[in-house]
Protein backbone atom coordinates (compact mmCIF):
# COMPACT_ATOMS: atom_id res chain seq x y z
CA UNK A 1 0.00 0.00 0.00
CA UNK A 2 1.48 3.30 -1.12
CA UNK A 3 2.50 6.11 1.70
CA UNK A 4 -0.41 8.56 0.22
CA UNK A 5 -3.21 5.77 1.12
CA UNK A 6 -1.62 4.85 4.18
CA UNK A 7 -2.32 8.29 5.43
CA UNK A 8 -5.63 8.48 4.17
CA UNK A 9 -6.72 4.97 5.72
CA UNK A 10 -5.77 6.93 9.47
CA UNK A 11 -7.49 10.02 8.95
CA UNK A 12 -10.28 8.42 8.20
CA UNK A 13 -9.90 5.92 11.56
CA UNK A 14 -13.18 6.17 13.94
CA UNK A 15 -10.79 7.77 16.44
CA UNK A 16 -9.33 10.82 14.37
CA UNK A 17 -13.14 11.32 12.52
CA UNK A 18 -14.35 11.28 16.05
CA UNK A 19 -11.92 13.99 17.18
CA UNK A 20 -12.78 16.23 13.95
CA UNK A 21 -16.38 15.23 14.94
CA UNK A 22 -15.59 16.66 18.33
CA UNK A 23 -13.65 20.10 17.85
CA UNK A 24 -16.02 20.84 14.64
CA UNK A 25 -18.77 20.41 17.21
CA UNK A 26 -17.53 22.49 19.78
CA UNK A 27 -17.01 25.43 17.41
CA UNK A 28 -20.21 24.86 15.86
CA UNK A 29 -22.54 25.07 19.28
CA UNK A 30 -20.06 27.19 21.17
CA UNK A 31 -20.56 30.40 19.03
CA UNK A 32 -23.99 30.11 19.06
CA UNK A 33 -24.51 32.84 22.62
CA UNK A 34 -22.27 35.02 21.40
CA UNK A 35 -24.31 37.27 18.94
CA UNK A 36 -27.55 38.72 20.07
CA UNK A 37 -30.29 37.80 18.01
CA UNK A 38 -31.21 40.62 15.00
CA UNK A 39 -34.69 41.19 13.09
CA UNK A 40 -36.70 39.53 11.55
CA UNK A 41 -36.82 36.05 11.99
CA UNK A 42 -34.46 35.59 14.75
CA UNK A 43 -36.28 38.18 17.16
CA UNK A 44 -39.73 37.11 15.40
CA UNK A 45 -39.69 33.31 16.31
CA UNK A 46 -37.42 33.57 19.40
CA UNK A 47 -40.67 35.51 20.52
CA UNK A 48 -42.98 33.66 19.27
CA UNK A 49 -41.95 30.54 21.77
CA UNK A 50 -41.26 33.02 24.40
CA UNK A 51 -44.90 33.69 24.04
CA UNK A 52 -45.90 30.56 24.06
CA UNK A 53 -44.15 29.34 27.08
CA UNK A 54 -45.19 31.98 29.34
CA UNK A 55 -49.42 31.66 28.04
CA UNK A 56 -48.90 28.09 28.11
CA UNK A 57 -50.94 27.72 24.60
CA UNK A 58 -49.31 25.09 22.25
CA UNK A 59 -52.02 25.65 19.63
CA UNK A 60 -52.93 28.64 18.70
CA UNK A 61 -49.03 30.69 17.52
CA UNK A 62 -49.31 34.12 18.59
CA UNK A 63 -46.44 37.00 18.11
CA UNK A 64 -46.44 39.88 19.95
CA UNK A 65 -49.66 38.84 21.39
CA UNK A 66 -51.50 38.93 18.18
CA UNK A 67 -52.71 35.39 16.48
CA UNK A 68 -49.90 34.47 13.90
CA UNK A 69 -50.27 31.81 11.21
CA UNK A 70 -47.64 32.24 8.64
CA UNK A 71 -46.52 29.23 9.34
CA UNK A 72 -46.88 25.66 11.68
CA UNK A 73 -45.49 25.90 15.12
CA UNK A 74 -42.80 22.84 15.13
CA UNK A 75 -40.12 24.72 15.48
CA UNK A 76 -42.12 27.45 18.32
CA UNK A 77 -42.66 24.56 20.11
CA UNK A 78 -39.35 23.02 20.38
CA UNK A 79 -37.45 26.30 21.17
CA UNK A 80 -40.52 26.78 23.44
CA UNK A 81 -39.49 23.35 25.03
CA UNK A 82 -35.69 24.64 24.91
CA UNK A 83 -36.67 27.73 27.41
CA UNK A 84 -38.38 25.26 29.32
CA UNK A 85 -35.46 23.42 29.89
CA UNK A 86 -32.40 25.63 29.60
CA UNK A 87 -34.19 29.11 30.47
CA UNK A 88 -34.88 31.83 28.17
CA UNK A 89 -31.51 33.38 26.21
CA UNK A 90 -30.18 33.78 22.76
CA UNK A 91 -27.97 30.52 22.47
CA UNK A 92 -31.22 28.48 23.79
CA UNK A 93 -33.55 30.19 21.04
CA UNK A 94 -31.07 29.34 17.95
CA UNK A 95 -30.38 25.57 19.80
CA UNK A 96 -33.14 23.88 17.67
CA UNK A 97 -31.64 25.37 14.27
CA UNK A 98 -27.81 24.61 15.20
CA UNK A 99 -28.88 20.77 16.42
CA UNK A 100 -30.75 20.39 12.74
CA UNK A 101 -27.84 21.86 10.79
CA UNK A 102 -25.24 19.75 12.18
CA UNK A 103 -27.47 16.51 12.47
CA UNK A 104 -27.77 17.08 8.79
CA UNK A 105 -24.21 16.79 8.41
CA UNK A 106 -23.91 13.81 10.29
CA UNK A 107 -26.71 12.50 8.32
CA UNK A 108 -25.26 12.95 4.76
CA UNK A 109 -22.04 11.34 5.63
CA UNK A 110 -23.49 8.27 7.09
CA UNK A 111 -25.51 8.19 4.23
CA UNK A 112 -22.98 8.60 1.31
CA UNK A 113 -21.01 6.25 3.30
CA UNK A 114 -23.45 3.34 3.41
CA UNK A 115 -24.24 4.28 -0.56
CA UNK A 116 -20.89 5.02 -1.96
CA UNK A 117 -18.13 4.23 0.36
CA UNK A 118 -16.71 5.25 3.53
CA UNK A 119 -14.20 8.21 1.67
CA UNK A 120 -17.52 9.54 0.07
CA UNK A 121 -19.12 9.88 3.14
CA UNK A 122 -16.66 11.64 4.99
CA UNK A 123 -16.10 13.68 2.27
CA UNK A 124 -19.66 14.71 1.23
CA UNK A 125 -19.79 15.74 5.18
CA UNK A 126 -16.59 18.15 5.40
CA UNK A 127 -17.86 19.64 2.04
CA UNK A 128 -21.42 20.69 3.37
CA UNK A 129 -19.84 21.25 6.91
CA UNK A 130 -17.38 24.03 4.98
CA UNK A 131 -20.35 25.34 2.77
CA UNK A 132 -20.40 29.21 3.85
CA UNK A 133 -24.24 29.44 3.66
CA UNK A 134 -24.84 26.59 5.56
CA UNK A 135 -22.46 27.31 8.17
CA UNK A 136 -24.27 30.67 8.60
CA UNK A 137 -28.08 29.22 8.34
CA UNK A 138 -26.80 27.13 11.02
CA UNK A 139 -26.20 29.81 13.05
CA UNK A 140 -29.21 31.53 12.97
CA UNK A 141 -32.40 31.26 14.22
CA UNK A 142 -34.82 30.89 11.05
CA UNK A 143 -37.46 28.15 10.11
CA UNK A 144 -35.38 27.34 7.01
CA UNK A 145 -32.62 25.12 8.28
CA UNK A 146 -35.16 23.15 10.55
CA UNK A 147 -37.23 23.19 6.93
CA UNK A 148 -33.96 21.57 5.62
CA UNK A 149 -33.34 19.40 7.88
CA UNK A 150 -36.22 17.13 7.70
CA UNK A 151 -36.50 17.50 4.53
CA UNK A 152 -32.46 16.13 3.51
CA UNK A 153 -33.41 13.58 6.76
CA UNK A 154 -36.46 12.35 3.98
CA UNK A 155 -34.18 12.68 1.12
CA UNK A 156 -31.19 10.65 2.86
CA UNK A 157 -34.28 7.68 4.23
CA UNK A 158 -35.34 7.81 0.20
CA UNK A 159 -31.82 7.01 -0.75
CA UNK A 160 -31.15 4.24 2.03
CA UNK A 161 -34.84 2.76 0.76
CA UNK A 162 -34.46 2.41 -2.56
CA UNK A 163 -30.60 1.11 -1.95
CA UNK A 164 -31.78 -1.75 0.12
CA UNK A 165 -32.41 -5.24 -1.37
CA UNK A 166 -34.97 -6.12 1.74
CA UNK A 167 -38.18 -5.21 1.59
CA UNK A 168 -38.91 -5.20 5.20
CA UNK A 169 -35.41 -2.64 5.52
CA UNK A 170 -37.23 -0.78 2.46
CA UNK A 171 -40.87 0.01 3.93
CA UNK A 172 -39.13 1.19 7.48
CA UNK A 173 -36.82 3.44 6.03
CA UNK A 174 -39.90 4.62 3.49
CA UNK A 175 -41.90 5.06 6.67
CA UNK A 176 -38.99 7.35 7.99
CA UNK A 177 -39.04 9.19 4.84
CA UNK A 178 -42.69 10.07 5.36
CA UNK A 179 -42.15 10.78 8.88
CA UNK A 180 -39.83 12.98 7.96
CA UNK A 181 -42.06 14.76 5.36
CA UNK A 182 -44.62 15.11 7.65
CA UNK A 183 -42.17 16.58 10.29
CA UNK A 184 -40.89 19.33 7.40
CA UNK A 185 -44.20 20.03 6.72
CA UNK A 186 -44.99 20.82 10.20
CA UNK A 187 -41.84 22.85 10.25
CA UNK A 188 -42.84 25.11 7.41
CA UNK A 189 -46.09 24.33 5.46
CA UNK A 190 -46.89 22.08 2.65
CA UNK A 191 -43.87 22.52 1.25
CA UNK A 192 -42.10 20.10 3.15
CA UNK A 193 -44.57 17.12 1.32
CA UNK A 194 -44.63 19.41 -2.39
CA UNK A 195 -41.23 19.25 -2.90
CA UNK A 196 -40.65 15.75 -2.79
CA UNK A 197 -43.31 15.17 -4.99
CA UNK A 198 -41.93 17.30 -7.24
CA UNK A 199 -39.01 15.54 -7.68
CA UNK A 200 -39.69 11.78 -7.43
CA UNK A 201 -41.87 13.40 -10.56
CA UNK A 202 -39.23 14.94 -12.17
CA UNK A 203 -36.83 11.85 -11.25
CA UNK A 204 -38.96 9.79 -12.83
CA UNK A 205 -39.40 11.38 -16.26
CA UNK A 206 -35.87 11.98 -16.81
CA UNK A 207 -34.96 8.63 -15.90
CA UNK A 208 -38.12 6.87 -17.22
CA UNK A 209 -37.75 5.35 -14.05
CA UNK A 210 -41.52 4.36 -12.47
CA UNK A 211 -40.72 1.97 -10.59
CA UNK A 212 -39.81 3.75 -7.71
CA UNK A 213 -43.16 4.78 -7.05
CA UNK A 214 -44.14 1.28 -6.31
CA UNK A 215 -41.35 1.42 -3.54
CA UNK A 216 -42.66 3.96 -1.93
CA UNK A 217 -44.98 2.86 0.06
CA UNK A 218 -48.11 5.47 -0.49
CA UNK A 219 -50.63 3.71 1.30
CA UNK A 220 -49.34 3.29 4.61
CA UNK A 221 -46.80 6.38 4.41
CA UNK A 222 -49.65 8.64 3.51
CA UNK A 223 -51.64 7.50 6.74
CA UNK A 224 -48.35 8.07 8.68
CA UNK A 225 -48.09 11.48 7.05
CA UNK A 226 -51.77 12.28 8.43
CA UNK A 227 -51.31 10.83 11.61
CA UNK A 228 -48.32 13.40 12.04
CA UNK A 229 -50.08 16.51 10.49
CA UNK A 230 -53.22 16.22 10.99
CA UNK A 231 -53.48 17.01 14.90
CA UNK A 232 -52.79 20.49 15.10
CA UNK A 233 -54.48 21.35 11.83
CA UNK A 234 -57.69 20.31 13.22
CA UNK A 235 -56.85 21.64 16.49
CA UNK A 236 -55.90 25.05 15.36
CA UNK A 237 -58.82 25.22 12.69
CA UNK A 238 -61.49 23.98 15.37
CA UNK A 239 -60.14 27.23 17.70
CA UNK A 240 -59.52 29.96 14.75
CA UNK A 241 -62.38 29.16 11.84
CA UNK A 242 -59.86 31.80 9.85
CA UNK A 243 -57.09 29.79 10.01
CA UNK A 244 -57.86 27.29 6.94
CA UNK A 245 -58.37 30.26 4.39
CA UNK A 246 -55.27 32.43 5.79
CA UNK A 247 -52.66 29.60 5.52
CA UNK A 248 -53.67 27.72 2.95
CA UNK A 249 -54.70 30.19 0.35
CA UNK A 250 -52.70 33.18 1.38
CA UNK A 251 -49.84 31.79 2.68
CA UNK A 252 -49.62 29.36 0.21
CA UNK A 253 -50.95 29.85 -3.05
CA UNK A 254 -50.82 33.67 -2.97
CA UNK A 255 -47.22 33.87 -1.61
CA UNK A 256 -45.76 31.70 -4.73
CA UNK A 257 -48.26 33.26 -7.24
CA UNK A 258 -48.41 36.80 -6.36
CA UNK A 259 -46.34 39.33 -5.14
CA UNK A 260 -48.59 40.43 -2.21
CA UNK A 261 -45.59 39.84 0.41
CA UNK A 262 -43.09 42.10 -1.52
CA UNK A 263 -40.18 39.64 -1.79
CA UNK A 264 -39.55 39.32 -5.09
CA UNK A 265 -36.47 39.33 -7.55
CA UNK A 266 -35.33 38.45 -10.65
CA UNK A 267 -35.30 34.71 -12.13
CA UNK A 268 -31.22 34.57 -11.65
CA UNK A 269 -32.08 35.53 -7.76
CA UNK A 270 -30.58 32.35 -6.55
CA UNK A 271 -27.41 31.93 -8.43
CA UNK A 272 -24.93 34.64 -7.33
CA UNK A 273 -26.26 32.78 -3.65
CA UNK A 274 -24.99 29.60 -4.98
CA UNK A 275 -22.15 30.43 -6.27
CA UNK A 276 -20.97 32.35 -3.05
CA UNK A 277 -22.73 30.09 -0.33
CA UNK A 278 -20.81 26.97 -2.09
CA UNK A 279 -17.63 28.08 -2.18
CA UNK A 280 -15.25 26.82 -2.61
CA UNK A 281 -16.63 23.32 -4.20
CA UNK A 282 -19.17 25.17 -6.59
CA UNK A 283 -16.44 24.94 -9.03
CA UNK A 284 -16.40 20.75 -8.47
CA UNK A 285 -20.20 20.90 -9.59
CA UNK A 286 -20.12 20.79 -13.37
CA UNK A 287 -18.06 17.61 -13.32
CA UNK A 288 -19.98 15.91 -10.75
CA UNK A 289 -23.29 16.65 -12.69
CA UNK A 290 -22.23 15.67 -15.78
CA UNK A 291 -21.26 12.06 -14.44
CA UNK A 292 -24.60 12.08 -12.96
CA UNK A 293 -26.03 12.51 -16.24
CA UNK A 294 -23.91 9.52 -17.43
CA UNK A 295 -24.93 7.62 -14.60
CA UNK A 296 -28.91 7.90 -14.78
CA UNK A 297 -29.67 5.04 -16.52
CA UNK A 298 -29.74 2.46 -13.68
CA UNK A 299 -31.86 0.61 -12.12
CA UNK A 300 -32.00 3.44 -9.43
CA UNK A 301 -29.39 6.18 -10.05
CA UNK A 302 -28.84 7.81 -6.36
CA UNK A 303 -26.82 10.63 -7.95
CA UNK A 304 -29.38 11.37 -10.42
CA UNK A 305 -31.99 11.75 -7.91
CA UNK A 306 -30.07 14.34 -5.87
CA UNK A 307 -29.27 16.29 -9.21
CA UNK A 308 -32.78 16.13 -9.74
CA UNK A 309 -33.47 17.25 -5.96
CA UNK A 310 -31.21 20.72 -6.74
CA UNK A 311 -32.52 21.37 -9.60
CA UNK A 312 -36.36 21.03 -8.87
CA UNK A 313 -36.12 23.13 -5.76
CA UNK A 314 -34.04 25.62 -6.91
CA UNK A 315 -36.20 26.31 -10.13
CA UNK A 316 -39.26 26.01 -8.20
CA UNK A 317 -37.94 29.27 -5.98
CA UNK A 318 -36.29 30.36 -8.93
CA UNK A 319 -39.82 31.28 -10.51
CA UNK A 320 -41.82 31.83 -7.42
CA UNK A 321 -43.15 35.40 -6.70
CA UNK A 322 -41.23 34.52 -3.26
CA UNK A 323 -37.79 34.77 -3.08
CA UNK A 324 -35.93 35.27 0.55
CA UNK A 325 -31.92 33.75 0.55
CA UNK A 326 -32.77 31.04 2.98
CA UNK A 327 -35.33 29.21 0.54
CA UNK A 328 -32.26 27.27 -1.33
CA UNK A 329 -30.55 25.73 1.55
CA UNK A 330 -32.67 22.15 1.54
CA UNK A 331 -30.22 21.41 -2.08
CA UNK A 332 -26.72 22.12 -0.72
CA UNK A 333 -26.61 19.10 1.34
CA UNK A 334 -27.24 16.98 -2.12
CA UNK A 335 -24.90 19.29 -3.97
CA UNK A 336 -22.51 17.49 -1.09
CA UNK A 337 -23.26 14.65 -1.50
CA UNK A 338 -22.26 14.58 -5.29
CA UNK A 339 -19.25 16.78 -4.96
CA UNK A 340 -17.51 14.39 -1.79
CA UNK A 341 -17.89 11.03 -4.31
CA UNK A 342 -16.35 13.69 -6.89
CA UNK A 343 -13.62 13.84 -5.29
CA UNK A 344 -13.60 10.54 -3.67
CA UNK A 345 -13.27 8.82 -7.20
CA UNK A 346 -10.59 11.87 -8.58
CA UNK A 347 -9.02 10.00 -5.36
CA UNK A 348 -9.31 6.10 -5.91
CA UNK A 349 -7.60 7.29 -9.75
CA UNK A 350 -5.10 9.18 -8.69
CA UNK A 351 -4.42 8.99 -5.18
CA UNK A 352 -4.52 13.09 -5.54
CA UNK A 353 -6.15 16.17 -6.82
CA UNK A 354 -3.16 16.81 -9.48
CA UNK A 355 -2.02 20.63 -10.54
CA UNK A 356 -5.40 21.99 -10.79
CA UNK A 357 -6.27 21.01 -7.62
CA UNK A 358 -3.39 22.91 -6.32
CA UNK A 359 -4.16 25.72 -8.20
CA UNK A 360 -7.38 26.59 -7.34
CA UNK A 361 -6.53 26.49 -3.17
CA UNK A 362 -3.32 29.21 -4.47
CA UNK A 363 -6.49 31.22 -6.16
CA UNK A 364 -8.73 31.29 -3.49
CA UNK A 365 -5.74 32.30 -1.16
CA UNK A 366 -4.70 35.10 -3.23
CA UNK A 367 -8.84 35.86 -3.63
CA UNK A 368 -8.35 36.12 0.37
CA UNK A 369 -5.74 38.47 -0.10
CA UNK A 370 -7.50 40.55 -2.11
CA UNK A 371 -10.34 40.95 0.36
CA UNK A 372 -7.87 43.41 1.57
CA UNK A 373 -8.31 45.70 -0.86
CA UNK A 374 -11.80 46.17 -0.11
CA UNK A 375 -12.74 46.32 3.38
CA UNK A 376 -13.14 50.38 2.99
CA UNK A 377 -16.50 48.61 1.54
CA UNK A 378 -17.53 47.93 5.05
CA UNK A 379 -18.29 50.69 6.59
CA UNK A 380 -19.83 52.91 3.53
CA UNK A 381 -23.38 51.84 4.56
CA UNK A 382 -22.45 52.99 8.46
CA UNK A 383 -24.83 55.06 9.92
CA UNK A 384 -22.63 58.17 11.40
CA UNK A 385 -23.25 56.79 15.19
CA UNK A 386 -22.17 53.23 14.23
CA UNK A 387 -18.53 54.13 12.42
CA UNK A 388 -16.74 52.65 15.38
CA UNK A 389 -19.03 49.15 15.10
CA UNK A 390 -18.15 49.38 11.41
CA UNK A 391 -14.53 49.70 12.24
CA UNK A 392 -14.31 46.62 14.82
CA UNK A 393 -16.35 44.29 12.55
CA UNK A 394 -13.38 45.26 10.02
CA UNK A 395 -10.85 43.27 12.45
CA UNK A 396 -13.26 40.31 12.27
CA UNK A 397 -12.89 39.94 8.64
CA UNK A 398 -9.38 40.74 8.74
CA UNK A 399 -9.31 37.42 11.03
CA UNK A 400 -11.55 35.87 8.51
CA UNK A 401 -9.64 36.09 5.38
CA UNK A 402 -6.27 35.48 7.70
CA UNK A 403 -7.69 32.46 8.36
CA UNK A 404 -8.82 31.59 4.79
CA UNK A 405 -5.88 32.11 3.42
CA UNK A 406 -3.62 30.40 6.16
CA UNK A 407 -5.27 26.99 5.46
CA UNK A 408 -5.67 27.47 1.79
CA UNK A 409 -1.84 27.57 1.56
CA UNK A 410 -1.32 24.89 4.10
CA UNK A 411 -3.78 22.50 1.91
CA UNK A 412 -1.48 23.38 -0.90
CA UNK A 413 1.59 22.73 0.53
CA UNK A 414 -0.15 19.20 1.68
CA UNK A 415 -1.81 18.19 -1.48
CA UNK A 416 1.47 16.74 -2.65
CA UNK A 417 1.36 14.16 0.07
CA UNK A 418 -1.48 13.56 1.11
CA UNK A 419 -4.70 14.51 -0.63
CA UNK A 420 -6.91 14.00 1.70
CA UNK A 421 -6.04 15.78 4.52
CA UNK A 422 -5.11 19.10 1.84
CA UNK A 423 -9.08 18.67 1.53
CA UNK A 424 -9.92 18.69 4.85
CA UNK A 425 -7.69 22.14 5.61
CA UNK A 426 -9.23 23.20 2.26
CA UNK A 427 -12.59 23.10 3.83
CA UNK A 428 -11.39 23.98 7.57
CA UNK A 429 -10.28 27.45 6.09
CA UNK A 430 -13.72 28.05 4.19
CA UNK A 431 -15.54 26.96 7.57
CA UNK A 432 -13.15 29.47 9.88
CA UNK A 433 -13.89 32.37 7.72
CA UNK A 434 -17.46 31.48 7.46
CA UNK A 435 -18.02 31.23 11.61
CA UNK A 436 -15.69 34.29 12.40
CA UNK A 437 -17.20 36.49 10.06
CA UNK A 438 -20.73 35.05 11.35
CA UNK A 439 -19.95 35.45 14.52
CA UNK A 440 -17.95 38.91 14.36
CA UNK A 441 -21.17 40.30 13.40
CA UNK A 442 -22.12 40.82 16.61
CA UNK A 443 -20.11 44.38 16.46
CA UNK A 444 -23.13 45.42 14.41
CA UNK A 445 -25.77 43.42 15.17
CA UNK A 446 -26.05 44.31 18.54
CA UNK A 447 -27.18 47.85 18.03
CA UNK A 448 -29.57 46.56 15.40
CA UNK A 449 -31.00 43.79 18.18
CA UNK A 450 -31.60 46.76 20.90
CA UNK A 451 -30.46 45.03 23.81
CA UNK A 452 -28.22 48.11 25.15
CA UNK A 453 -31.86 49.98 24.68
CA UNK A 454 -33.47 47.26 26.92
CA UNK A 455 -30.55 47.25 29.47
CA UNK A 456 -31.12 50.72 29.96
CA UNK A 457 -34.78 50.97 30.64
CA UNK A 458 -35.66 47.25 31.37
CA UNK A 459 -35.31 48.08 35.53
CA UNK A 460 -37.16 51.43 34.98
CA UNK A 461 -40.57 49.69 33.73
CA UNK A 462 -42.85 47.69 36.04
CA UNK A 463 -44.45 44.54 34.88
CA UNK A 464 -47.94 45.62 34.15
CA UNK A 465 -48.22 48.11 32.35
CA UNK A 466 -49.37 48.87 28.45
CA UNK A 467 -46.39 49.14 26.36
CA UNK A 468 -47.39 50.68 22.77
CA UNK A 469 -45.57 50.13 19.47
CA UNK A 470 -46.41 53.33 18.03
CA UNK A 471 -45.64 52.83 13.86
CA UNK A 472 -43.13 50.17 14.10
CA UNK A 473 -43.11 46.58 14.48
CA UNK A 474 -39.88 45.83 16.49
CA UNK A 475 -38.86 41.93 15.86
CA UNK A 476 -36.19 41.97 18.87
CA UNK A 477 -37.45 45.01 21.70
CA UNK A 478 -40.62 42.17 22.47
CA UNK A 479 -38.01 39.15 23.63
CA UNK A 480 -35.12 41.17 25.36
CA UNK A 481 -38.21 43.04 27.60
CA UNK A 482 -39.97 39.72 28.06
CA UNK A 483 -43.38 41.65 27.05
CA UNK A 484 -45.92 42.14 24.08
CA UNK A 485 -46.76 45.63 22.97
CA UNK A 486 -49.65 47.33 21.81
CA UNK A 487 -49.63 47.91 17.84
CA UNK A 488 -50.15 51.56 16.44
CA UNK A 489 -51.29 52.21 13.41
CA UNK A 490 -48.78 49.91 11.08
CA UNK A 491 -49.52 46.50 11.95
CA UNK A 492 -46.79 45.46 9.49
CA UNK A 493 -46.86 41.35 9.13
CA UNK A 494 -49.29 41.71 11.87
CA UNK A 495 -52.09 42.46 9.59
CA UNK A 496 -53.63 39.46 10.21
CA UNK A 497 -53.80 39.17 13.86
CA UNK A 498 -54.96 42.78 14.36
CA UNK A 499 -57.88 42.34 12.09
CA UNK A 500 -58.93 39.27 13.87
CA UNK A 501 -58.80 40.93 16.97
CA UNK A 502 -59.37 44.90 16.40
CA UNK A 503 -60.32 45.29 20.17
CA UNK A 504 -56.45 44.98 20.81
CA UNK A 505 -54.70 47.33 18.59
CA UNK A 506 -55.50 51.28 18.01
CA UNK A 507 -55.66 51.64 14.14
CA UNK A 508 -54.71 55.10 14.06
CA UNK A 509 -51.87 57.44 15.76
CA UNK A 510 -55.35 59.96 16.74
CA UNK A 511 -56.52 56.65 18.98
CA UNK A 512 -52.93 56.29 20.53
CA UNK A 513 -52.97 60.02 21.47
CA UNK A 514 -56.61 59.94 23.09
CA UNK A 515 -55.50 56.80 24.70
CA UNK A 516 -52.17 58.02 25.92
CA UNK A 517 -53.32 60.84 27.44
CA UNK A 518 -55.72 58.54 29.57
CA UNK A 519 -53.27 55.63 30.42
CA UNK A 520 -51.33 57.36 32.70
CA UNK A 521 -49.08 54.41 33.60
CA UNK A 522 -47.87 53.17 29.64
CA UNK A 523 -44.67 53.28 28.25
CA UNK A 524 -43.94 53.62 24.32
CA UNK A 525 -41.83 52.47 21.65
CA UNK A 526 -40.96 54.54 18.51
CA UNK A 527 -38.30 55.80 16.12
CA UNK A 528 -36.24 59.25 16.88
CA UNK A 529 -38.33 60.75 14.35
CA UNK A 530 -41.87 59.82 15.54
CA UNK A 531 -40.85 61.12 18.83
CA UNK A 532 -39.72 64.72 17.52
CA UNK A 533 -42.97 64.93 15.70
CA UNK A 534 -45.01 63.79 18.58
CA UNK A 535 -43.24 66.54 20.84
CA UNK A 536 -44.08 68.91 18.33
CA UNK A 537 -47.71 68.28 18.88
CA UNK A 538 -47.16 68.52 22.94
CA UNK A 539 -47.76 65.00 23.82
CA UNK A 540 -46.86 64.55 27.39
CA UNK A 541 -44.19 61.94 27.08
CA UNK A 542 -41.10 61.90 29.14
CA UNK A 543 -37.35 59.42 27.65
CA UNK A 544 -36.95 56.62 29.76
CA UNK A 545 -34.08 55.78 27.03
CA UNK A 546 -32.89 55.49 23.64
CA UNK A 547 -30.05 54.09 20.83
CA UNK A 548 -29.84 55.21 17.74
CA UNK A 549 -32.34 53.41 15.98
CA UNK A 550 -35.28 53.79 18.58
CA UNK A 551 -37.03 55.63 21.55
CA UNK A 552 -39.02 54.71 24.60
CA UNK A 553 -41.12 57.23 26.77
CA UNK A 554 -43.26 56.90 29.78
CA UNK A 555 -46.11 58.76 30.38
CA UNK A 556 -44.97 61.69 32.55
CA UNK A 557 -47.27 60.93 35.56
CA UNK A 558 -45.79 57.07 35.38
CA UNK A 559 -44.49 56.16 38.45
CA UNK A 560 -40.93 54.86 38.71
CA UNK A 561 -40.91 51.28 40.47
CA UNK A 562 -39.64 50.99 44.23
CA UNK A 563 -36.01 50.40 43.60
CA UNK A 564 -34.90 47.46 46.95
Amino acid sequence: MQLGQTKQLNLLSPSKILLLTLVYALLWFGTLNYRHLIPSDEGRYAEMAREMLVTGDWVTPRYNGYKYFEKPPLQVWATAATFRVFGIGDWQARLWTATTGFLTILGIGLTAAKIYGRRAGFLSAVVLASSPMWVISGHMNSLDMGLSGFLVAALCSLLMAQNSHSKTTTRNWMWLCWGCMALATLSKGLIGGALPAMVFIAYSITNWDWRIWKRLHLVTGGILFLILTAPWFVLVAQRNPEFLEFFFIHEHLQRFTQDAHSRTGPIYYFIPLLIIGFLPWVLQLPASLVKAWRDRRREFSSSWLLVCWSVVIFAFFSVSHSKLPGYIIPIFPALAILVGVRIDQLLSKHNSLGLVWKLEMLAFAILGACGFFFLSEISKQARPDEMMAYAQYTLWIIAALIALIAFSLLAAWQSKHNALLSVVSFAGGFFLCAIIAGTGHETLGRAVSGIDLVEQVNAEIPEKVNFYSVRILDHTIPFYLGRTMIMVESPDELEFGVNQEPQLWLPTLEAFIARWNEDVAAYALMVPEQYVELQKQGLPMLEVGRDSRRVIVKHPDAASPIKP
